[in-house]
């Protein structure tokens, strides 16, 4: 931006002292010079002149704040090497590595990443933004909010700041830096905040919710790493990307997501005190129903959560739930294929009182139900 703008100024100037120097050598060769009298063609250039400079100087300002940014949050961004159970192969058994992004929040060596970053590792290392390469141990992880905690030995490590993820608008200039493929360490990318509140489906039972989407370019690599604001503030770990509408769907351009930082907050906190996350637990097997699951059922609704089992001794069965009930509604929250139930419950507390709203049969009735934590 800022070199458009200079590139601009020197065509003008050129162009200023190209005309000076031609209108200097020709008029001999015109006659005598007509007398000075002013001509308002002569304010036109003067009028120009303080649009171009603010223009400059805001391009200058943008770029300067995204440079501070990189230089105070990059030395606190690391490439995260997970190493997975060796495989064999035609040369005999190999362990693969896979590769993602983190970022140091503590320092004493406390780092958020991506827990789709370190699933399934054998050990973990981490490679500094100075080229050195450290050891690393699984403090916590986290499949629900795709969060997870590592750390490496140290003190006086560099860190970033997380800032409040709540204040975003639509519309912020925000920049992501990470492991691009793995390999370019410390790439940065600028774009904005293009939606907020954003949910995505895992296919496997839950949503990941609250989502800050940008079109800052994430690519693979880049989990784990920092979302931030021109403050040089993390305001969210990058995390997934779309690159189609679905199977033969439309191929989508900057669409890129990133875990809140006030739920990578609380999630990591508990992570470091406890090493998992504490939710409530209600103790059914259960599936969403569609046409297909109603039909095949004979269910009296055509949507909702269908109890598949209920296990003995827990909250569901204590309050009288049975398989074939189809649960319509949490508290006032609606629970379908479009809103999981366990979205729903995971915005309560274990000890808390739920209502559920079902269908047994044609027939709607209420129950409450006491949540317990769920155990592991």
């Amino acid at each position: 931006m800022k070199t458009r703008t200079s590139a601009a100024l020197l065509v003008a100037l050129s162009l200023l002292l190209v005309g000076g120097l031609l209108g200097c050598s020709l008029s001999p060769w015109l006659g005598p010079a007509a007398p000075a009298t002013p001509t308002p063609s002569a304010a036109a250039p003067t009028a120009a002149t303080p649009s171009l400079v603010a223009s400059t100087r805001i391009a200058v300002s943008e770029e300067s704040a995204i440079v501070d940014v990189v230089k105070r949050v990059s030395p606190a961004v690391v490439t995260v090497i997970n190493t997975l159970p060796p495989q064999r192969g035609f040369f005999g058994a190999v362990a693969p590595e896979a590769q993602g992004s983190g970022v140091i929040i503590d320092p004493s060596g406390y780092i958020v990443t991506n827990n789709h970053v370190v699933e399934g590792s054998q050990a973990l290392s981490v490679i500094m933004a100075d080229g050195t390469k450290k050891p690393a141990r699984l403090i916590g992880a986290d499949k629900y909010s795709d969060l997870a905690v590592i750390k490496i030995e140290g003190t006086n490590l560099p860190t970033a700041e997380l800032g409040e993820s709540s204040i975003l608008q639509p519309g912020q200039i925000v920049v992501a830096i990470g492991s691009a493929l793995g390999d370019f360490r410390n790439t940065v990318t600028m774009g904005v905040v293009s939606g907020l509140d954003r949910s995505l489906d895992t296919g496997e039972g839950y949503n990941i919710e609250n989502l800050i989407q940008t079109d800052a370019a994430i690519n693979r690599g880049n989990s784990g790493g920092p979302l931030c604001n021109t403050a040089a503030q993390v305001i969210g770990i990058n995390t997934a990307i779309i690159r189609s509408s679905g199977l033969g769907g439309d191929v989508a351009e900057g669409i890129g997501f990133a875990i809140p930082s006030d739920t990578v907050r609380t999630v990591a906190d508990q992570l470091i005190r406890t090493g998992s996350v504490v939710r409530p637990y209600l103790g059914i097997e259960s599936m969403a129903v569609t046409r297909r699951v109603a039909s095949y059922y004979d269910l009296a609704v055509q949507t909702g959560i269908l109890v598949t089992s209920v296990s003995r001794g827990t909250p569901a069965d204590q309050a009288g739930l049975k398989a074939g009930d189809v649960i319509l509604k949490l508290d006032n929250d609606v629970v379908d294929a479009a809103n999981p139930l366990n979205n729903a419950l995971w915005r309560h507390k274990p000890g808390d009182t739920v209502k559920l709203t079902i269908n047994r049969a044609g027939r709607e009735l209420t129950v409450e139900v006491t949540l317990i934590e769920q155990a592991g």
